[in-house]
């Protein structure tokens, strides 16, 4: 695979949050760009086959949540939103 540099402008703090992000995760900063561009360009694309297949120009996710009410699922759903708002970064 060929590799090309690239300059791209983006808020320092930002940038310096997201190489942090990737040290603590054990990632190179470029390998971990590419990843996520890379899962970016494979949704859009991904999108476009749904739509075609579809035979439609937009599509909608349609389902009704559900409300928890205490026991071992309210324990399940708040363990995993804590897992899942401990790994975005900030």
């Amino acid at each position: 695979m060929i590799k090309v540099k690239t300059s791209i402008y983006i808020s320092k703090d930002l940038w310096e949050k997201f190489r942090v992000y990737a040290s603590k995760r054990g990632i190179e900063v470029s390998r971990l760009l590419e990843d996520i561009i890379r899962d970016e360009v494979l949704e859009d694309s991904l999108d476009s086959i749904l739509l075609e297949l579809a035979g439609v120009d937009i599509y909608e996710v349609d389902f009704e949540p559900i409300e928890v009410s205490g026991g071992i699922i309210s324990d399940l759903v708040r363990v995993m939103r804590d897992e899942q708002s401990g790994s975005i970064p900030r």
